[in-house]
């Protein structure tokens, strides 16, 4: 599957966002240069714990599998002209420094720009190149409670609780992927290169989508629904006799299903549960009625009756169960990864299927500057004496 064959990606990001957004481009096939610094490279790599035996991050292992790895010193000036070699030879940079630190190394989108007309930076921050916030630090939780998640987010009543994903962050890497594959649709029509200014509370804020137009619409401010929706009834995780289960009636035929899969046709007849505005509108009567029923019968009993009455209704799965899921192994969400030094070891595949391929290509994360001098020879053209020289400016490692 290489959608992005022959497109090479300079990405200069770190922590999570970034590298997440410039992986998913890998997957497809862009030729992806990881730029690190020579002291120690991305920060992720020492995150932890767990760590595989000999120290390296499981963090950093899930998002930076498929890239290369090229060690620079960006504050020298041999470092910053063997980047200018190959921002000319590249289709992509990705970066998310704050605001203003790209021009203090001499790296401004103009500056790229005079390089190479064709290029397009995607840059990634907390809330974006411009605006009050511009300055200020920020990661995942202070963004996902800067946009509005944390206060959707738990059982109502509760104290405020971020969303078990890192969502702002991914989201980051998802629309980044997104946006520099238009920006490349783009350019294959017009020969123009872009610069995407991406804030992650932008994106955070573009994901309340229903949530805020409810809000223009009724004036309420939403809170925490627990696994509950404001509009659909029943919808939400039950406790069971030996567990939970979730049940979701998003549309209006599988009511009668439910009421008669649950032995409670009297339900189906009740008006003030005839519609699904009705049920909204009558939810603090329905849904106690509901949760006692379903604590009479144990979560294997329930999910054999409400599925073969094709209501929606599913178990909740641990990671474990998730991992060995027969569905998401069939599709390719499990794959082996063939490490240099650990052996074979399981990753995540892609959701992107094309021409009926489930599999994915998976080449280990590099190690810090495993493909400096690889990289310079074939991309650049450097002579190996010129190779020399920059590892002893320490330019490069």
């Amino acid at each position: 599957m290489k959608l992005f064959e022959g497109v090479r990606v300079l990405d200069l990001s770190r922590m999570l966002a970034g590298p997440y957004g410039s992986m998913l481009l890998a997957d497809m096939g862009a030729e992806v240069i990881k730029i690190e610094d020579p002291d120690g490279g991305d920060p992720m790599r020492m995150m932890g714990p767990p760590f595989l035996p000999d120290g390296e991050s499981a963090y950093f292992l899930a998002i930076n599998r498929n890239k290369k790895s090229l060690a620079l010193d960006l504050s020298r000036d041999r470092g910053r002209d063997v980047l200018y070699d190959l921002v000319r030879q590249a289709d992509v940079v990705w970066e998310n420094f704050r605001p203003g630190i790209m021009e203090r190394l001499g790296l401004a989108y103009s500056k790229l720009w005079a390089l190479n007309q064709r290029i397009i930076v995607c840059s990634v921050s907390a809330y974006g190149q411009e605006g009050p916030y511009r300055d200020w630090p920020a990661f995942d939780l202070a963004l996902q409670a800067m946009g509005g998640a944390m206060s959707v987010t738990g059982e109502p009543g509760g104290r405020p609780v971020r969303m078990g994903l890192p969502m702002a962050d991914l989201a980051g890497g998802l629309f980044g992927a997104f946006s520099i594959a238009g920006a490349l649709f783009r350019r294959e029509r017009t020969g123009e290169g872009a610069h995407i200014d991406l804030s992650l509370l932008d994106c955070q804020v573009s994901l309340l989508t229903y949530i805020a137009q409810y809000f223009w619409t009724n004036g309420r401010t939403p809170s925490p629904l627990g696994s509950g929706h404001a509009s659909v009834v029943p919808y939400s995780a039950l406790q069971t006799r030996d567990g939970h289960l979730i049940v979701a009636i998003f549309a209006e035929k599988f009511w009668p299903l439910f009421c008669r899969a649950v032995e409670h046709p009297e339900w189906e007849r009740d008006l003030r549960f005839a519609t699904n505005r009705d049920r909204v509108l009558h939810r603090d009567v329905l849904m106690p009625l509901v949760e006692a029923s379903f604590r009479t019968r144990t979560t294997r009993d329930w999910l054999e009756r409400l599925q073969s009455a094709n209501v929606p209704a599913t178990p909740i799965l641990g990671v474990d169960r998730v991992l060995s899921d027969p569905q998401v192994c069939q599709r390719g969400m499990v794959v082996e990864m063939d490490h240099p030094r650990h052996g074979k070891i399981p990753t995540l595949g892609t959701p992107v299927k094309m021409d009926g391929a489930m599999g994915l290509e998976v080449a280990p994360p590099p190690r810090l500057g495993e493909h400096t001098n690889e990289i310079l020879a074939r991309v650049l053209k450097y002579s190996n004496v010129k190779i020399a020289e920059l590892h002893a400016t320490g330019a490069i490692a």
